[in-house]
């Protein structure tokens, strides 16, 4: 009798090996599911990211606003007839944004 309880419980825990431990066993299912919660987040995170992109594309496309404020800030252009002033703060080190100014309109 206690020979065949032990070679049940041997054959128990050989049965369970696969189940815990084996290629689709429970820890590698967790560790796996893991991974697809993190590649889902990541995945979020990037169709955010391309949104925003399609936006500005879609904006630079179609718009002229876009396109004047990166001229103004990033190539410094102005339009006809308006003043550029740029305003410094004593002793710092970074420069302030450039501002420009629209001069009154002329009365005939």
């Amino acid at each position: 009798m206690r020979l065949i309880t032990i070679a049940l419980l041997a054959l128990l825990v050989l049965i369970q090996y696969p189940l815990w431990l084996g290629k689709g066993g429970w820890l590698r299912v967790g560790e796996l599911d893991k991974q697809v919660t993190a590649a889902r987040v990541k995945n979020e995170g990037l169709k955010e990211r391309n949104a925003k992109l399609d936006s500005e594309v879609q904006d630079l496309k179609n718009g002229t606003a876009a396109v004047e404020e990166r001229a103004r800030f990033e190539l410094g252009m102005i339009k006809k007839d308006e003043i550029f002033v740029q305003i410094l703060d004593e002793g710092s080190q970074v420069e302030s944004k450039p501002q420009v100014i629209k001069p009154a309109a002329k009365k005939n």
